[in-house]
């Protein structure tokens, strides 16, 4: 039996949240500084993470969201039923574009985006419609 996003408990968040946290100190960010972490809960409870990927080549960076949903589904999951975004200090950030339309082609219906600040307690919950109002899904 999978997870519900209806069914998300504050410890499955605290916990997503950690796991952000963790890894965008990860982040391989020599040229910006801004270390960003992700993390995704999948339809098996099975938390995925990643973390920005910047490169000299601008263009070839990488998004921690994109990292972690790719992460996620080499791990065989389908479904992103919840996804925390944790930015540097108490910036909250939320996806970029591509990383909108990532998210909303692996995400179920109710799906939640957590924008969550490295320091302190301030969040942001976001739907996928918030972030991409009448976005492209099969």
């Amino acid at each position: 039996m999978g997870i519900f996003v209806t069914d998300l408990a504050e410890s499955t968040l605290e916990t997503l949240i950690a796991a952000a946290r963790a890894v965008r100190l990860n982040a391989h960010a020599p040229y910006s500084k801004f270390h960003v972490g992700a993390a995704v809960l999948d339809e098996h409870g099975h938390v995925s993470v990643g973390c920005n990927m910047e490169n000299g080549a601008y263009p070839l960076g990488t998004c921690a969201e994109a990292v972690a949903l790719g992460s996620m589904v080499a791990s065989g999951g389908k479904e992103c039923r919840v996804i925390v975004i944790v930015g540097s200090g108490d910036t909250l950030i939320t996806p970029c574009g591509g990383c909108r339309q990532r998210i909303a082609e692996l995400a179920v219906a109710g799906t939640d985006i957590y924008c969550v600040a490295q320091t302190g307690d301030e969040r942001k919950k976001l739907s996928v419609e918030d972030v991409l109002p009448n976005g492209f899904r099969l």
